[in-house]
């Protein structure tokens, strides 16, 4: 791979949904970096003019044997470089990345590019890059620009389990947790059987139980709808 400049810019990282589809900024425009470097704005657009999202890889830590996913957009706003991702959890290495960064483990990216033109600024010293060829954007640990972080990263959801279920058949539906777990292990007809066998009112036990069967299925059809939207 030809030697690429690199420009770690922590990004405003965007949720991070369960299909590994994420949103951030690869780049800030006029933030100084820990390497006394600045991007002025538009220093992509002829390259991306060029290239388009297709032509700039997703790589993990810029090592280029490990692609991880692609560039849905890259795009220049006020703010900086603005890009929308997908991980690939088809390989490995992408399910580990996207874990890792809804765990919050990692919370970066940064750019590799070649510099096409560039000054320094002889009060500060810094260098400003007025033009660059971008070739990937990698997702990395440690970022240049301790400003910019992370927001958020929405966990994949989740059904309610066992025990929240067992806890609503207790609290919410006035089972003992005996007759919970009885429900929980053996099923609603085992518990009917049960109650049938102790009280011999079997008819109204039973209308009792298709009661507590329509609030645990209202419940638990809610609670799902909620995780997923």
């Amino acid at each position: 791979m030809i030697p690429l400049d690199r420009k770690f810019a922590a990004t405003e990282l965007g949720d991070v949904d369960e299909t590994g589809t994420f949103t951030g900024y690869a780049s800030v425009f006029g933030a100084v970096d820990l390497g006394q470097e600045v991007v002025a704005a538009g220093a992509f657009t002829k390259s991306l003019a060029e290239r388009g999202a297709g032509g700039i890889r997703m790589l993990f830590q810029h090592n280029p044997d490990e692609p991880i996913g692609h560039w849905l957009s890259v795009e220049e706003d006020a703010h900086g470089l603005k890009v929308c991702g997908r991980i690939s959890t088809e390989v490995a290495r992408g399910r580990e990345v996207l874990a890792l960064m809804q765990a919050g483990g990692l919370d970066g990216l940064s750019i590799g590019f070649k510099t096409v033109r560039a000054k320094t600024d002889a009060a500060t010293g810094a260098r400003h890059i007025l033009e660059a060829d971008l070739w990937e954007i990698s997702v990395v640990t440690f970022p240049m620009l301790p400003e910019a972080r992370v927001a958020a990263v929405k966990a994949a959801p989740t059904l309610p389990t066992v025990r929240d279920f067992e806890r609503w058949l207790v609290r919410d539906a006035g089972l003992t947790r005996r007759q919970a777990r009885t429900v929980i292990t053996k099923g609603f007809a085992a518990l009917d059987r049960g109650r049938e066998a102790a009280s011999g009112t079997g008819a109204q036990d039973g209308l009792v139980l298709a009661s507590t069967i329509r609030r645990a299925a209202d419940h638990l059809t809610l609670k799902t709808k909620e995780l997923r939207s």
